[in-house]
């Protein structure tokens, strides 16, 4: 017999009854009844009682031992009696009476509870994030996201693309956040970056003659964490195609897509390819949001024309000034009691507006603070801009720019979210295209990307020589599931000449490009295909398939929210020895008064 289990423990069934068996696993509960002892024995698989009765010359080990103890349990697999079988359990028909116990490793009092469901902070969570996995729900995420991956594998490889690895020690590149740099010990006062994504390998192995390249990559961002963003890492499935447009990239993608997430969905609803498409300017306008969750029925209404020159003295003076207002509809919230609105209209000021001006639509015309200075001839254009009707309601986003259109986009998610409008159970994806190619820097006022740098302009060179850059267009995309951005993509520019004169427009001159991006450039002027790719995330499809709020929690071993590994103690110092072997010196930011030192 093998010396520590014939099962897992769960695999023993009636079928099983009158056999010896060996298991081993964790402690999960242990419940004394009096004669008899009980110990739900719990590993990798699942959970078999074990049952040690009075008398038992093992008794007393069993006692002795805490919870999470490791054991291995040897006796006879016995039928349970009718009243005490567990139809919950796989294992629930039988226990196994134990003979022997010999205990492997024991457990000290913990830190946290593995059986239950009881919350305890993150930070503790997280120091002991090796018991916190021991927690079925934990585990499961975590055996969820290692199917998802080997899903998303294997439907690739079908589809004829080739798996590579791509350097984890190269140079550093601009793809929108800060790089995580690793001295060069041989090379003194030089840097190694860790990359962001394998963007310009990926479009190298293009080059080098691949057809179809992808991974299950790690990336390295020094960025802050939030609720769908890991602080320092995160894996994505990057894949790159050679002589590909954009509609042949999303035709590869919707069905790997669609099927992970009926494979993984637990029978939820999922968008059938092909995928909806939206324009960037599309997208900004109706949803306030360059990431729609298409679960939302509302969209949004340009209103600005209503109150151009209006009774409504607020709104006139935006209006005139350039700025605009957005209606939001709200469908039957016109039954709804004044607490509804003035709810609504204090979340709108402790978000850092001005507030949340409405409109309740009525048989006999518009009713509320704003109706009641605005002509009604006006009222009714709104209703009809709108599409809404007696019973229901308006509300108004007005201002300009950026700060206008994202409060508009969040005061659609609101009011759906109180009326209840939300579908349930479902994932709807969409694509985000045309994006521009670039913007203008608000602090700097000058010219910068907006998204990938390495995208292909729409129009070319043309374009780059003779339009306004803030007109042009990318062939940059994002697919987005349920609000939540999985990736970014693009057309890359394959052509020196024009990604030379793609980043003159953004401030670097051609000698900077060639001193940065040299590798790539040359490898173009040699022969480069046209090409695409994108890169989905693999922690925001696990954290929506395990329909998580938080990243962290499809993660094995993540950082916290301030980029630590309370477990490992990193980030740490490291003695000066160290530090001389790197050429490097420590230029230390002085505490801020009233601040411990570290």
């Amino acid at each position: 017999m093998h010396p520590y289990r014939t099962h897992s423990c769960a695999a023993l069934r009636a079928a099983d009854a009158g056999q010896t068996a060996r298991l081993s696993g964790w402690v999960h509960s242990k419940r004394d009844h009096g004669g008899l002892l009980f110990i739900d024995l719990r590993d990798h698989f699942g959970m078999t009682q074990i049952v040690i009765p009075a008398g038992s010359p093992v008794l007393e080990t069993a006692e002795r031992v805490r919870v999470e103890s490791v054991l291995t349990v040897t006796g006879e697999v016995v039928l349970r009696d009718g009243a005490t079988k567990n139809p919950n359990l796989p294992t629930g028909e039988i226990e196994l009476r134990a003979r022997e116990i010999d205990v492997q490793s024991s457990a000290d009092v913990l830190p946290l509870q593995v059986a239950g469901n009881e919350h305890y902070p993150e930070d503790l969570r997280l120091t002991y994030r090796y018991i916190d996995l021991r927690r079925e729900k934990v585990h499961r995420n975590i055996m969820l996201r290692a199917q998802v991956i080997a899903s998303l594998r294997k439907r690739m490889t079908d589809l004829g693309f080739v798996e590579f690895q791509t350097p984890i020690l190269t140079a550093s590149s601009p793809e929108g956040a800060r790089d995580f740099l690793v001295p060069a010990r041989m090379h003194p006062g030089k840097f190694y970056a860790l990359p962001q994504a394998p963007q310009q390998f990926k479009q190298l192995a293009m080059v080098a003659g691949f057809d179809r390249y992808f991974q299950i990559a790690p990336c390295f961002r020094d960025e802050a964490a939030r609720a769908d963003r890991s602080p320092g890492e995160f894996y994505q499935l990057d894949f790159e195609m050679a002589f590909a447009t954009q509609e042949d990239v999303f035709a590869t993608l919707e069905p790997v897509m669609e099927g992970v997430f009926r494979e993984f969905g637990g029978g939820r609803i999922v968008s059938e390819g092909p995928f909806e498409r939206i324009p960037y300017a599309t997208a900004m306008e109706v949803y306030g949001s360059d990431k729609p969750d298409l679960r939302n029925p509302l969209k949004l209404s340009d209103v600005t024309e209503a109150f151009a020159g209006s009774g409504f003295g607020l709104f006139a003076r935006i209006a005139a000034d350039g700025g605009q207002i957005r209606a939001i509809p709200a469908p039957g919230a016109g039954d709804r009691p004044r607490a509804f609105f003035d709810k609504l209209n204090n979340w709108a000021r402790e978000s850092g507006a001005g507030g949340l001006g409405y409109i309740i639509f009525a048989e006999e015309g518009g009713k509320g603070p704003i109706a009641k200075n605005l002509e009604a001839d006006r009222i009714e254009a709104i209703r009809a801009r709108t599409g809404l009707k007696a019973g229901d309601a308006v509300f108004f986003v007005a201002g300009k720019g950026d700060e206008m259109v994202k409060f508009s986009g969040a005061v659609r998610t609101r009011v759906a979210s109180e009326l209840d409008l939300i579908e349930q159970n479902a994932f709807r994806f969409c694509w985000i295209t045309d994006f521009p190619m670039y913007e203008r820097n608000e602090e700097t006022g000058e010219i910068d990307f907006s998204h990938n740098p390495f995208s292909m302009p729409q129009g070319g060179m043309d374009a780059l020589q003779n339009q306004d850059p803030l007109t042009i267009k990318a062939f940059q995309y994002d697919i987005v599931c349920n609000g939540i951005e999985l990736s970014s993509g693009a057309i890359r520019n394959h052509q020196p000449d024009v990604m030379i004169r793609a980043f003159e427009i953004a401030g670097y001159p051609a000698s900077e490009v060639e001193a940065r991006f040299g590798g790539m450039l040359n490898a173009f002027r040699y022969g480069a295909p046209p090409h695409g790719g994108s890169a989905p995330g693999v922690d925001r499809i696990v954290m929506l398939l395990a329909d998580e709020p938080n990243i962290r929690e499809v993660i094995l071993f993540p950082l916290n929210q301030q980029g630590e590994d309370l477990m490992m103690g990193a980030p740490a110092p490291v003695e000066p020895q160290r530090l001389k072997e790197l050429s490097l010196a420590l230029d230390l930011p002085r505490p801020k008064p009233g601040q411990a030192k570290n």
